[in-house]
């Protein structure tokens, strides 16, 4: 393995620390490997990689809703000043 030259800080509660650096310990394993380790070998459950997919199909639902919004909002706008001009004609 490559000599590790980077730092990651991961912000974890004083309880997480301990259970963290106690399975390090148990495992004969420093925290950074530990955590390396763990890293490495984690791999989403089907149901977390279906709730993601749906997650990122929201969001370009969404911004597609927004944009066909956006569109309608300028036609009315148009629409109104059109009825506004040929109002003040009469």
């Amino acid at each position: 393995m490559a000599a590790a030259t980077k730092r990651n800080v991961v912000r974890v509660t004083p309880v997480q620390k301990r259970a963290i650096a106690s399975a390090a310990k148990r495992l004969g394993l420093n925290v950074s490997e530990l955590m390396r380790q763990a890293a490495q070998g984690f791999k989403p459950s089907d149901d977390e990689e279906n709730i993601n997919a749906l997650i990122r199909h929201v969001n370009v639902s969404t911004q597609e809703a927004s944009a066909a919004l956006d569109d309608a909002l300028s036609f009315v706008a148009e629409s109104n000043k059109r009825i506004a001009a040929r109002m003040e004609g009469k």
